[in-house]
């Protein structure tokens, strides 16, 4: 039966709907059709995490021994698991704490600096710039700053045979959970 016919269209027939027939329905169907779609999409969202759960559960250890073989502690790293390349991404999230920047914008002050050269008028410091410093105005700053990680993520992406063999992508792991 044509979708346009049907009295009570479903939810995966809104795709193939012009708007102008969405827009007709009568208030309690297109009601009933938003509570099943975000019905779907918060399964979908439970699905997801729970996928993405046991992928991370899967890679922590080898992320963590690759981060380490790299002598970082956030960032990427990628390994492969049999044909399948898994990039593990461990954001850092770096916090500073306000009081003491305040207090070492003013002694920065008092010592006939400029402390906007150091810190934002926010007390942040910019992680590029704090890196770039030397190495005395970094040790005054260190008690100041928290570094923490988030959420971290896995993007796994199957390559072909030919990315594989031409590649010069890093040897396939191919055991088991860890």
């Amino acid at each position: 039966m044509d979708v346009a016919r049907r009295n009570h269209p479903t939810i995966d027939d809104m795709r193939l709907l012009p708007i102008g027939q969405v827009i007709n329905l009568s208030a309690e169907h297109l009601a009933l059709l938003q509570e099943e779609a975000r019905s779907r999409l918060d399964t979908a969202k439970r699905a997801l995490d729970w996928i993405e759960g046991a992928i991370a559960m899967r890679y922590e250890q080898r992320a963590i021994g690759a981060r380490a073989a790299a002598g970082k502690d956030t960032g990427t790293v990628r390994f492969m698991d049999g044909a399948v390349e898994i990039a593990a991404d461990l954001p850092k999230k770096v916090e500073w704490d306000q009081r003491r920047l305040a207090a070492l914008a003013e002694q920065i002050r008092a010592g006939g600096e400029d402390p906007e050269e150091y810190v934002e008028v926010s007390f942040k410091v910019a992680e590029r710039a704090y890196a770039a410093w030397p190495e005395r105005i970094r040790n005054a700053f260190e008690p100041a700053r928290t570094v923490r990680t988030g959420k971290p993520t896995y993007r796994l992406t199957i390559c072909t045979e030919r990315e594989l063999r031409d590649g010069g992508i890093a040897i396939p792991f191919t055991g088991g959970i860890g």
